[in-house]
């Protein structure tokens, strides 16, 4: 079955796709490369994020005329590939999990997700640090009951019990982050009235670990996963629990290349079945006229035509800037709750340190207060938590032989107070490279490093357009989830639709590529397109039955 988690090496050898493949050109820059043969609906996409590379994809396999437009110099967004000399980098998502959806959406576009790219299942996942104390995670359920037991005596009986529980809880919930809501009356459907007791309790994260664990700091290794969220586990609804649960039940993987070989293997496929990505082409406005969109105008003054938009740029950004003001005004916006903003470190070393884990999280010594510094969103925490990545362990193809490329992520404040970035990131980045070396086996790091880049929130904003710079986009609150959040289907609008992390399901990979699905079955959907229906999901969360 495709999309089942085992201790593996998945596909078929590792191809890197820039602009050019055995001299093909892939991708075009402000030129049409791909010439339709067909008179079907045009659908332009609006940067070429994971989402709009989901949808493109998808509508493309469907018979649709898909342009995308995207003004960097490359796809994939924040899951874009970030380059430092002779090293290969994540921009921003490094983990990936839930990866059936990931089977589901190449399989929507015909395509066997283990015959395109080289997965590898991690194990173990991550190690999870506390001073001294650590904890190898995995998802093979009995060794992971071994390292809890090893480490937290007494405490493995409430592993069992979470996982259990939260089987049940999935398959309840899951449906309801594949729907789209648009109407009203989606919020009285059979399967979120299923949910409500999952999803309308005051219950956070944490709290609800309570039941399962005495130790705090275990409680913690199964909330840290809210931080994909941009948010505090105190703060976090108690329904994104699962978020553990799909991670210890189903696996991390890694994809040889980094995890932006995903954005440019969908550029690939969508440009296989006809659509056209042109690169380097910013969107000044998207038109409209009414409660219909006409097409885009770009920064070059070019206007392109199409009968459905799909915007894929942040969403604060987008609905303020590109709607010619009919969107939402700033002064409503900063009134949203945003996520948490992040400091990152892009390493090149001409070392390699073997010892290391592929994954690797080091909490804060006070790690409540270090969150609540950081949801507070006025003072960098001085205790800090760190993210670190050395995937050269795994993967050689990110470094040259014998070097290796670290990625640092530290969650920090967004900016909707201000902070002066510029004076403060050479001093932040000291501190950040001192503690990984006080912490980790990287006693010498700084002497190692050859290559480096820095993105700090100022960066998200400025660079990237990500409103406010917070880079997980709005908070998961129960007032900004489902029918709260903003629609795949842009209010007002009769054929804009929305995807990413600013809308429904939420941020992550793999609900931004379910985003990109849903907004693709809309857009069949206002044309009277029918489609097949893809779920591998369902086999998975229930083990032993048969799909309904």
């Amino acid at each position: 079955m495709v999309g089942q988690s085992g201790n593996t090496v998945c596909g078929s050898g590792l191809k890197l796709f820039h602009l050019e493949d055995n001299g093909k050109y892939l991708y075009s820059r402000n030129t049409s490369v791909m010439q339709h043969n067909n008179n079907s609906r045009h659908v332009v996409v609006v940067g070429a994020g994971p989402g709009g590379l989901t949808s493109a994809m998808i509508l493309a396999h469907r018979g649709f005329r898909v342009t995308v437009v995207e003004k960097g110099d490359r796809v994939g967004g924040r899951n874009a590939e970030l380059r430092a000399g002779d090293y290969s980098f994540d921009t921003g998502p490094t983990f990936l999990h839930q990866r059936f959806t990931l089977d589901e959406v190449f399989a929507e576009a015909g395509r066997d997700l283990d015959e395109e790219l080289d997965l590898v299942l991690l194990d173990p996942m991550t190690r999870l640090s506390w001073g001294e104390k650590s904890l190898e995670t995995s998802c093979d359920a009995g060794k992971m009951a071994e390292e809890i037991e090893r480490k937290f005596p007494g405490e493995s009986a409430g592993f069992e019990r979470f996982m259990r529980d939260h089987e049940a809880k999935l398959r309840v919930l899951f449906p309801c982050l594949q729907k789209p809501y648009t109407r009203a009356v989606d919020l009285v459907s059979p399967k979120l009235l299923r949910a409500l007791p999952y999803v309308a309790t005051g219950d956070s994260v944490f709290k609800l670990l309570e039941r399962y664990f005495t130790d705090e700091r275990l409680r913690l290794a199964f909330t840290f996963q809210s931080k994909y969220l941009g948010m505090s586990p105190w703060k976090c609804p108690a329904l994104f629990s699962i978020l553990a649960y799909l991670e210890y039940q189903f696996g991390v993987y890694h994809v040889q290349g980094g995890l932006c070989q995903i954005s440019e293997k969908m550029a690939e496929v969508a440009a296989a079945d006809g659509a056209e990505v042109r690169l380097d082409s910013p969107v000044e406005e998207v038109l409209t006229a009414g409660r219909t969109t006409a097409g885009v105008r770009l920064s070059s003054g070019e206007v392109i035509k199409a009968d459905a938009v799909v915007i894929n740029a942040d969403y604060g950004a987008a609905v303020t800037q590109l709607l010619n003001g009919k969107g939402v005004s700033d002064r409503k916006m900063r009134r949203k709750g945003f996520s948490c903003s992040t400091f990152m470190l892009y390493l090149g070393l001409d070392k390699i340190y073997e010892d290391e884990p592929h994954h690797h999280i080091l909490f804060a010594d006070d790690y409540r207060r270090n969150i609540t510094e950081v949801q507070n969103e006025k003072e960098l925490s001085e205790d800090m938590s760190i993210y670190v990545r050395n995937s050269s362990v795994t993967d050689p193809h990110v470094a040259p032989a014998g070097g290796s490329g670290i990625y640092v992520l530290v969650p920090t404040i967004n900016l909707r107070h201000g902070a002066d970035w510029d004076a403060t990131q050479q001093e932040y980045r000291d501190r950040i490279l001192q503690r990984i070396e006080e912490r980790t086996g990287m006693k010498d790091l700084r002497d190692h490093i050859v290559e480096e880049r820095l993105v700090s929130p100022r960066h998200w904003k400025d660079d990237y357009s990500v409103y406010l710079g917070a880079t997980f986009n709005l908070k998961h609150t129960l007032n900004q989830l489902l029918y709260l959040r903003p629609h795949n289907r842009y209010r007002n609008f009769k054929n804009l639709y929305l995807v990413g992390g600013g809308t429904h399901p939420g941020s992550g990979l793999p609900t931004i590529y379910e985003s990109g699905r849903i907004s693709s079955n809309l857009v069949c959907e206002q044309f009277g397109q029918k489609f097949p229906q893809i779920d591998f999901a369902t086999p998975l969360l229930n083990p032993g039955k048969d799909a309904q």
